[in-house]
């Protein structure tokens, strides 16, 4: 945070609003980590059990599944028993699918492990973002929601990293003699302990959360007002927070909290905003690249150890370039980063197209343009959606509505996960990058002529652009 976006903040404020937020973000670490560790299990879960196209596309789908599940409730239970609540039951079940998955004797309690910790991370990719968006004073308020995105992307290159790591341990030590257990975990089916390993993160995050407040803004709305307004004092000061207590209060009066209300007139564009980025972005072609970038690179050529370091590349590149988005997303805006990243993802799918469709697939082009798309998405249509999103709607109704949000990301990425390996085994790469591109462009119409500008602007405030003053 720069030293102007704090200025109103004392140094013990600022210690406590950072804590929060990195608390909050191990959900989306953990979220990163289940999603990117599948690519370098697919590979040997897919050998082991004899998977089909089509049953590859559901292991894969399987946890997408339980995001689906987990997003149908915890909308409408993030507004009636609180954000906090919520985000702990994520964490169990993190932990739950972490150890069930290390230990599952067959192909079908593997999936329901899966779904488990898709349920997981569709409770986390609803409640953390609203819940950093409803703590965070409004300068930073950008800034701190993309560090939801930026910790997906740790996530999935900690996943990256520590399939290769793992990997190149059960190599070295094939043969070796380290007791039955240890060496079906880390050696025979070293995809148990790829997967195992998101015990350590999700014990964290719920150990976290033990010491972490409620969203002030839910307990106003629940007339828990005095605590509410402790709560934002700590973050910024108690006059400011009297004031904003005043504010939410008065919002929150003119809402009634309902399913009817996000469909009423005044809210259709926002709506119709709120599907439309997080449909854009799992149809961007992030996917593709995060599930079975080892099997592109290893159909252009490239082996199975040096695919798995590839995909580190990529993570890093990811990881990276969302900095850019919490740099720029308070002072740029959120319309500008998201025009220029939508265009420049439009550009670079276009040319990975073109580089599988002439074959040039055996050198650095096709990994520059790949790491040029993951740059553009990295700091625009991927952590953008989640800030935007959590902006847009009223309070009573926030929860609910982002819960319909995020359940089209799901769907959408569902769809993306069950049909990119028979993209890839009938049209070929070629053609699925290019759809991937015209998508990336759509998205950029869509922002372009229907998105405001949300910088610096309180949530309250927000309000008032639907409300047409």
């Amino acid at each position: 945070m720069s030293k102007e976006n704090l200025k109103s903040v004392n140094s013990g404020s600022t210690v406590f609003l950072v804590a929060i937020t990195l608390v909050a973000t191990l959900g989306g670490l953990l979220f990163g980590f289940d999603m990117a560790v599948i690519s370098g299990v697919l590979p040997f879960v897919k050998n082991q059990f004899s998977l089909s196209a089509a049953t590859e596309g559901w292991f894969v789908s399987s946890a997408l599944v339980g995001c689906i599940i987990g997003v149908s409730f915890s909308g409408d239970l993030s507004d009636r028993l609180g954000r906090k609540k919520m985000l702990m039951l994520s964490a169990i079940l993190f932990l739950a699918s972490a150890v069930g998955s290390a230990l599952s004797s067959g192909f079908t309690l593997l999936i329901l492990a899966r779904m488990l910790g898709g349920m997981g991370v569709g409770v986390a990719s609803i409640v953390a973002p609203l819940y950093i968006s409803e703590i965070a004073p409004a300068n930073v308020r950008g800034r701190l929601v993309t560090f939801y995105q930026l910790a997906i992307t740790a996530g999935i290159l900690v996943a990256y990293l520590t399939n290769a790591g793992l990997l190149s341990f059960s190599l070295n030590y094939k043969g070796t003699g380290m007791g039955h257990i240890l060496n079906l975990i880390l050696v025979k089916e070293v995809w148990r302990s790829m997967l195992g390993l998101g015990t350590i993160p999700a014990l964290l995050f719920f150990t976290g959360l033990c010491f972490v407040p409620e969203s002030p803004r839910w307990l106003i709305q629940k007339g828990q007002t005095e605590e509410g307004i402790s709560i934002l004092a700590r973050i910024t000061n108690l006059a400011t927070a009297q004031s904003d207590a005043l504010i939410i209060k008065s919002t929150i009066t003119q809402e009634k909290g309902s399913y009817k209300e996000i469909f009423a007139p005044a809210m259709r564009k926002p709506l119709l905003i709120g599907l439309l980025l997080p449909l854009f972005s799992q149809f961007s072609g992030i996917n593709a690249v995060i599930y079975y970038g080892p099997r592109i690179l290893s159909d252009a050529g490239i082996n199975i150890t040096n695919a798995l370091l590839g995909q580190i590349i990529f993570g890093i590149a990811n990881f990276l370039f969302t900095l850019i988005a919490i740099w720029k997303v308070d002072k740029m805006g959120r319309r500008p980063l998201y025009i220029v990243g939508a265009l420049g993802a439009t550009v670079c799918l276009f040319f990975t197209g073109v580089c599988f469709y002439t074959g040039a697939t055996n050198n650095i082009a096709l990994v520059i343009s790949i790491i040029l798309f993951l740059a553009c998405f990295a700091f625009s249509i991927g952590p953008l959606k989640f800030v935007i999103a959590s902006e847009i709607f009223p309070t009573k109704i926030r929860g609910r509505a982002l819960a319909l949000s995020i359940m089209v990301m799901w769907i959408a990425d569902t769809i993306v996960g069950q049909l990119t390996p028979m993209f890839l085994g009938s049209v070929g790469p070629a053609v699925t990058f290019w759809f991937f591109s015209a998508c990336c462009l759509l998205s950029f119409w869509v922002v372009y002529k229907m998105v405001p500008e949300t910088k610096g602007k309180s949530l309250e405030e927000v309000q008032e652009i639907w409300a047409g003053h």
